[in-house]
């Protein structure tokens, strides 16, 4: 009796799972199948696409040397002017400056054209921006006087909606020549001031230029121009006059690199300023 009761109480014996080895096998199957399919995944590649990026990677990296034409566009750096990292450095922020300066400049040179303007002006880009010259004698100022002539109401007639629209602050400067002015302008800071201020006036009020961007300054005769420093006639009527600066709106040891800038931007054989 007591020894029915011990078997009864006996724990049933384990079997050993002998179907295990399934899990791992279709684990396995699986990987293998995974592997093909990227396999033939790689067999398909486009030969002639692949080619085309391993030869665009390389140009542009200048490991290799290509008769393929890369039409991408965009500003070429040098690449002295590459850090480390492959980072462009601040003179690709000149030429991309230099380049919108050139934009801006062939719109007015363009616009001036069109009106039959085109000698009236001198045009100048440099660390400071674009510089739109009205020089001419009394092409735009009469001696001793601060009114627009016919000529330069229609220089900034054509000018003003170009510059409108655009971002750039303005800086309107005046000059005069080196003789000492009659009535009504005491010294000739004021009349400096006059032709500024002229200026400024009529691009604001008659051609719409936004009057928080723009400002007047006056040099008087301090600032001559190089090439017009004698007393001669011509030397004193190129001084009576106002530059219009279209200012670059970069820091300063970016647009310390725009006259470099420009020089590796301009076609072989042309001049820049």
């Amino acid at each position: 009796m007591s020894a029915r009761r011990r078997r009864k109480h006996e724990e049933p014996e384990e079997h050993e799972n002998e179907e295990r080895w399934m899990a791992s096998y279709m684990d396995m199957v699986t990987v293998l199948m995974c592997m093909f399919i990227v396999l033939f995944a790689m067999s398909t590649v486009d030969a002639k696409k692949f080619e085309a990026l391993k030869n665009s990677l390389a140009t542009g990296f200048g490991q290799v040397k290509t008769e393929k034409v890369d039409t991408a566009s965009g500003v070429v750096v040098p690449p002295a002017h590459v850090d480390q990292k492959g980072d462009t450095t601040d003179f690709a922020l000149a030429q991309r400056e230099a380049q919108n300066l050139e934009r801006l400049k062939d719109k007015i040179q363009a616009a001036l054209t069109h009106e039959g303007l085109q000698d009236a002006v001198q045009l100048k880009i440099d660390e400071r921006g674009l510089t739109i010259g009205l020089v001419g004698g009394s092409t735009f100022f009469a001696s001793n006087r601060a009114e627009l002539s016919p000529q330069a109401v229609g220089v900034l007639d054509a000018i003003g909606p170009i510059l409108g629209p655009e971002a750039y602050q303005v800086s309107v400067e005046g000059h005069a020549d080196s003789r000492a002015p009659g009535a009504p302008y005491p010294t000739n800071w004021e009349l400096a001031a006059g032709r500024s201020t002229s200026v400024l006036r009529h691009l604001v009020e008659q051609d719409g230029f936004p009057q928080e961007r723009i400002a007047a300054i006056s040099y008087g005769s301090a600032r001559p121009l190089d090439t017009a420093r004698g007393a001669s006639d011509q030397e004193l009527a190129l001084n009576r006059r106002v530059d219009i600066v279209v200012l670059s709106n970069q820091p300063e040891r970016i647009r310390q690199l725009i006259p470099q800038a420009l020089q590796s931007t301009a076609p072989a054989g042309t001049t820049t300023g």
